[in-house]
């Protein structure tokens, strides 16, 4: 559940780079992922449908991908892929985050709009400045290393600036080899990825007023995708962002701007066969996406806070795929699969948090979002070959019908704080959250058995179909936090979190046909679905002495489970009961930690979507690290015992499957040994 909010606050005046990250609060600064999404393993309820090595979908409560709120530096950054290969999370470089934020269950309409699962909020650095008169040169560089699968990165950045003006440069590279399992350490196909990242951020401060922008461009030239039938080929990211805050007697106001471009490519790496001008099956997207947004937070009285907010977002979509040199199949003509589609919001917001007591207080919040959604005309590879039938005639059908869609939704929160005693706080509420369909869930058209097969980002091998009489999902949460914690020293913490959502017009799917591989052909469909779970944390001091340092021990739990309550099958990928177990110890300028993730076997599947079963797993990891003077040197061992096991929302092995022949789950990566370095100035 959200913090209580709290008026913005001036830049501050920084002379050091700071190499750690705010997550949720904590501190972190041990993590050797490439993959931005990994900062939030330890965050309630949170889960990742895996995919490529840097572009993992997160999860919250049970609810993925577009049910998420994915906020980057003010961004709604939607996936310009059928298969969500760029999700909003793989533009950012792990090592430019500030801070993170993963709020599952009710979460301010202030940050929760278009979406039913809930809010990730990440934020990267912002400008650093020197004191009055002073000139400031900071910065730090960092280098990883991973032995599983010989994955290495480095990045850096280095500000210069003055009281008022400020310049940063951001860049950072990772590349990784295909990784081995644990057990017997096979190959795991289709794993292996190359990133590279640059930005420069301007920024201008002056009394309460701080202003950037900042220019930034990703290459991905390769990324695998062990339970995809495609790859990325390559994935170029041109964006501007723009950020003005200013701290006025009435309050805060803060606005924010960006543009971003998308050029991407799909086709099949060499795990998968290779490609070249008359084998593989080329797929292209291009997307462009601008927007804004404007929040101001007045100061109603000492106590109350009224936050009114303003926002739009633009997604311009085309997708298509190039035929085949000499193909009967993919040619003789360009495949058209969304044709100048866009996804416009337009979104307005108000949310009242007052302190009606020093131990109540509420927070209240209304929106309102219209959704407008239209795309051209479309035309499969052929219009009259025996093999293109299927898609000509769907192309026909969908060429005839009213294409253009508008939604107008509204989402509502209500939460209430109470502090009955020092060491207990209880927050609960109710929030109601809407969303539309994306653009693939509306417009897929095709219904051959090799189209619908490249739709879909669930890594399950089915095709999929889009509806354009799908409903907006509305989903219904209400939810309490119970934390119970030491009120004097902060030595121990408990905190529970039951929740239960009703969703009306869930976008799930219903089979329309089946493949000779025995998997389906599925078209979205609205039906009424429910969640429910708890999640759970605990932490408690062991120790704190001169001679040992401080000591702690952390655990989480999370439970969730999901229905579709009209084919009474699970909903996909929830994830089966799992937690954490670690010893965290910190000694003058040394800190050590050794944790256990435990993950239950997943028995209750998606029957509809032949969602595979997979065994419980228990891992163990260790690591530590050491500050010297402006240097940090990290290591760690995961999965020490070599445990072979299998990923509970990682899908099919596609990649295995294409050069095997055996269908299966997604492996998990085996022993591993991390280290990294930074240095800063």
């Amino acid at each position: 559940m959200p913090a209580e909010n709290q008026p913005a606050a001036k830049s501050v005046v920084s002379k050091q780079a700071d190499e750690t990250i705010i997550v949720n609060a904590l501190r972190l600064h041990d993590n050797h992922s490439a993959d931005t999404s990994s900062l939030f393993r330890h965050s309630l309820g949170f889960s990742a449908y895996s995919a490529g090595g840097v572009s993992a979908l997160p999860v919250l409560n049970g609810m993925a991908d577009d049910r998420v709120a994915t906020i980057v530096d003010g961004m709604r950054i939607a996936s310009a892929c059928p298969n969500h290969m760029n999700p909003a999370l793989s533009y950012v470089d792990p090592d430019s985050v500030s801070k993170a934020e993963a709020i599952a269950g009710i979460t301010p309409v202030s940050i929760g709009g278009d979406s039913t699962g809930g809010s990730i909020v990440v934020e990267r650095r912002d400008p650093l400045f020197a004191e009055h008169g002073k000139l400031l040169v900071t910065g730090h560089v960092r280098g990883d290393y991973r032995s599983n699968g010989g994955g290495s990165g480095a990045s850096g950045t280095i500000t210069v600036a003055n009281d008022t003006w400020s310049l940063r440069y951001t860049g950072s590279y990772a590349h990784a080899s295909n990784y081995r399992t644990g057990g017997n350490g096979k190959q795991v196909r289709s794993t292996s990825y190359l990133t590279f990242n640059h930005a420069v951020t301007a920024g201008f401060h002056k009394d309460n007023h701080l202003a950037a922008i900042t220019f930034g461009q990703q290459d991905i030239p390769y990324e695998g995708f062990p339970n995809q039938y495609m790859d990325m080929t390559n994935n170029r990211s041109t964006y501007v962002n723009g950020k003005y805050k200013g701290d006025f007697d009435w309050g805060v106001l803060e606005a924010r701007a960006y543009w971003q471009r998308v050029d991407h490519v799909m086709n099949m790496m060499n795990d998968k066969g290779g490609h070249s001008p008359t084998t593989g099956m080329p797929m292209n997207t291009d997307s462009r996406s601008v927007g804004y947004s404007l929040k101001a937070t007045v100061r109603l009285a000492p106590a109350h806070t009224l936050t009114l907010g303003s926002e739009f977002d633009h997604n311009g979509l085309n997708d298509w795929w190039p035929p085949l040199l000499n193909s009967m199949m993919m040619g003789p003509n360009t495949f058209h699969n969304i044709n100048n589609g866009h996804r416009d919001r337009l979104g307005h917001y108000a949310e009242w948090n007052a302190q009606w007591l020093p131990r109540v207080s509420t927070l209240l919040g209304f929106r309102s979002d219209l959704v407008m959604m239209n795309t051209g005309q479309v035309s499969p590879y052929s219009w009259s070959g025996m093999m293109s039938m299927a898609d000509a005639m769907a192309a026909r059908q969908f060429n005839a019908a009213s294409r253009g869609r508008t939604d107008t939704n509204f989402d509502v929160t209500a939460l209430v704080r109470w502090h009955p005693l020092d060491s207990l706080m209880i927050e609960g509420g109710y929030a109601r959250k809407t969303r539309s369909p994306n653009l693939y869930e509306r417009y897929a058209w095709g219904m051959g058995a090799m189209t619908t097969s490249m739709i879909g980002w669930f890594g399950d091998g089915n095709g999929y179909v889009g509806n354009l009489n799908l409903s907006p999902e509305v989903a219904n949460t209400a939810s309490f936090t119970v934390t119970w914690h030491d009120p004097e020293d902060s030595r121990w913490e408990v905190k529970m979190q039951p929740y239960y959502t009703y969703t009306h017009n869930y976008i799930n799917v219903m089979r329309i046909g089946s493949f000779s591989t025995g998997l389906s052909k599925l078209q979205f469909v609205n039906h009424n679905a429910q969640s429910y779970g708890i999640n759970s944390s605990a932490r408690a001091r062991l120790w704190k002495t001169d001679a040992y340092g401080t000591g702690e021990i952390r655990a989480t739990l999370n439970w969730v489970r999901g229905q579709d309550l009209q084919n009474h099958s699970s909903l996909y990928h929830q994830m089966p009961t799992n937690g954490t177990i670690g010893l965290y110890e910190t000694y003058e300028n040394w800190t050590g930690r050794i944790e256990t993730t435990l993950v239950k076997s997943k028995s209750t599947v998606d029957w509809v979507r032949n969602e595979p079963r997979t065994p419980g797993y228990a891992l163990l990891g260790i690591g530590g690290s050491y500050r010297w003077k402006n240097f940090l040197l990290d290591a760690s061992i995961e999965n020490i015992c070599n445990q072979k096991y299998y990923l509970p929302l990682g899908g099919l092995s596609l990649g295995d499957y294409k050069a095997t022949g055996i269908r299966g789950p997604l492996p998990g990566m085996g022993r591993s040994f991390n280290v990294s370095l930074t240095a800063s100035f």
